[in-house]
């Protein structure tokens, strides 16, 4: 059943990406993912990597992503089961990095340099607002759109107003620019430099390797950027070092445990940015 008034190809498209996002932006399952790295781990080694997880919370984590297809469970014997990623599970990390790669240069600076996880766990957030995924798609394909006709596309069976909420979340998160009530709304430039990450998330939902992400129909084609908001930050951060920049077609990084926190280990890592802006 079709999501948004766009042609079928483009709204399965959203779905499967919006479905992707859903898998591994819940709180904990990308330090999950990145913990499991290298040989497949016994439940009490990767415990052990992600102490801030309470008893009883690590198992219900690892039978989603197992369900999600990112995990495998192997039981060698009753008392022998390792957890390891799947290849589909390695064909999704090199996005990651380039993840981080935006975060550093779109979000909004803080007054300490963040680790790599947080930055993604940042981004990862502000990609899952309701509607998030039609209404960038829908912007970066016709550049201009009023809130009524974005109502049309992306949610034709609901009240049109109901777009006015997500839209000013995406405002707010730095994603969407308007010059105002009654104006239209267009991608900012943090909303359009996301192609690659949306494009190589396209890609890995149709279950294409990464590099096809170039040829996406909407973010494979870059465009002039718009002019820079002014909540975006000119002083430079310092590079990521821990975290590979891996760009589309490239092999899967070689991720460590160290690689989690690559400024700072708190006992038990902050959540996600909270509702209404990028950064706290």
């Amino acid at each position: 059943m079709a999501i948004t008034a766009l042609p079928p190809d483009t709204d399965a498209d959203i779905a499967r990406v919006t479905e992707t996002l859903a898998m591994i932006t819940p709180r904990w399952n990308v330090r999950i993912l990145l913990a499991l790295s290298g040989p497949p781990q016994r439940y009490t080694e990767l415990a052990a990597k992600v102490p801030w997880l309470q008893n009883g919370h690590l198992h219900p984590k690892l039978k989603s992503l197992c369900d999600a297809g990112l995990v495998e469970r192997t039981e060698h014997t009753a008392r022998h089961v390792t957890y390891g990623h799947t290849e589909r599970g390695v064909a999704l990390l090199p996005v990651l990095p380039m993840i981080v790669t935006w975060a550093e240069e779109h979000l909004e600076r803080t007054d300490r340099p963040l680790p790599a996880i947080e930055q993604i766990e940042d981004s990862l957030t502000l990609l899952t607002r309701r509607h998030a995924a039609a209404i960038l798609w829908v912007l970066k394909t016709r550049e201009e759109v009023s809130g009524r006709a974005l109502a049309r596309i992306v949610m034709p069976s609901s009240d049109w107003t109901n777009v006015y909420p997500p839209l000013r979340q995406l405002v707010a998160d730095g994603l969407v620019d308007t010059e105002g009530t009654g104006q239209p709304y267009r991608l900012s430039a943090a909303g359009d430099g996301l192609g690659p990450v949306l494009g190589a998330l396209s890609a890995w939902s149709a279950g294409q390797p990464l590099n096809h992400a170039g040829q996406h129909p909407v973010w494979g084609h870059p465009q002039a950027k718009p002019a820079p908001r002014p909540w975006v930050s000119s002083q430079s951060r310092p590079a990521l070092t821990t975290l590979p920049q891996a760009r589309t077609g490239e092999s899967s990084p070689a991720w460590h445990n160290r690689d989690l926190f690559s400024h700072a280990t708190p006992a038990r890592p902050q959540a996600a940015v909270p509702v209404g802006g990028p950064r706290r």
